[in-house]
C-alpha cells in the first residue's frame, strides 16, 4: 500500500522518537535502498553520523560539498576520517564556470557587501552542488540539531523538503552539544580542531568565526548580517505542499 508523502513523514516522526541513531539509520537504509544519502561538512554532529554509518557498514551514501573556501582544519578532519574508516566519501564541487564568472565580475569577497551577494555565493558554492548530489534521492540525512538555532527549533526530526522533493531526517535532532562531544571522545571519532577554538558551526573560512560566551550557536556564521535566522539555503524550512505518493508505510 502506498501513502502520501505527508503521511510517511508523520510516520517517521513518530517512529524516530526515542530511537537509537543506529536503528534510525538502519531503517532508512532498509526502506530506501540506494536512495538514502548523508551530507557531511565534517563538523561534530556530522562526524558522529558518519561514524554510525561506516562502523555499521550501512548502505547510506556519504557525500560532502567542497566549496573551495573551507578551513584547512576541515580538510585535515576530512583526511583523518578517510584514514579512520577507510570508506569512500563522494565530493561535489561548484561549477567552475560559475565560480570564475563570480570572481571575474565581483571579486573574491563580494559576500561581505550585501545579503544578495552572500546568497549568490552560497548558491554557486553550496546550493547548486547539493541539488546535483541529491538528484534521484528519497532520503537526505543531516546533522541538524534543534539546539543549534531558534530557526531549527521549529523543525522536526523528519520533514518534507519541497526544494529537493525528498524527506530530510535528522537523527541527532534532540541531542545536546555536550552529548555529541562526549560520544565523539568516547569513540575516538576524528573531531575538527576548530571546535576547541570556539567554533561550534563550521562553514566556509571567510564566513565563519568562533562564537562568544552566551551567543547563539549560529552567531558565528555570516556574523556581519543582523538576522535571527541565518541559513545558506541548504536547510530552509518548507511546508508540506504538492506531495506525491512514494513508498510503503513504515513501522509506527
Amino acid at each position: 500500500m502506498h501513502l502520501a508523502t505527508e503521511a510517511l513523514v508523520d510516520d517517521l516522526r513518530r517512529y524516530l522518537v526515542g530511537q537509537p541513531v543506529p536503528e534510525i539509520l538502519s531503517l532508512l537504509a532498509d526502506h530506501f535502498p540506494g536512495t538514502a544519502s548523508f551530507s557531511t561538512s565534517f563538523g561534530l554532529e556530522d562526524q558522529i553520523i558518519t561514524h554510525f554509518i561506516f562502523e555499521n557498514d550501512l548502505p547510506i551514501r556519504v557525500f560532502t560539498l567542497d566549496t573551495g573556501r573551507n578551513f584547512q582544519e576541515t580538510y585535515s578532519t576530512w583526511n583523518k576520517t578517510l584514514l579512520r574508516y577507510e570508506k569512500p566519501i563522494e565530493v561535489f564541487a561548484p561549477q567552475t564556470a560559475s565560480v570564475e564568472k563570480l570572481l571575474r565580475q565581483k571579486g573574491p569577497n563580494s559576500f561581505y557587501e550585501s545579503i544578495e551577494n552572500r546568497k549568490e555565493c552560497c548558491n554557486i558554492r553550496k546550493v547548486e552542488p547539493l541539488a546535483r548530489a541529491l538528484a534521484g534521492q528519497k532520503i537526505w540525512v543531516t546533522g541538524i540539531r534543534a539546539e543549534q538555532s531558534a530557526n531549527r527549533q521549529t523543525m522536526h526530526p523528519a520533514e518534507w523538503d519541497a526544494a529537493h522533493q525528498l524527506i530530510k531526517v535528522h537523527p541527532l535532532f534532540d541531542w545536546t552539544w555536550e552529548q555529541c562531544w562526549d560520544f565523539a571522545q568516547k569513540n575516538g571519532i576524528p573531531v575538527n580542531p576548530l571546535h576547541q577554538q570556539g567554533f561550534v558551526s563550521i562553514g566556509c573560512a571567510p564566513c565563519t568565526r568562533a562564537i562568544k560566551p552566551g551567543e547563539d550557536f549560529r552567531a558565528g556564521r555570516w556574523w556581519w548580517e543582523d538576522q535571527a535566522a541565518k541559513e545558506c539555503g541548504l536547510h530552509a524550512t518548507a511546508a508540506h505542499q504538492g506531495l506525491d505518493p512514494v513508498v510503503e508505510k513504515l513501522p509506527a
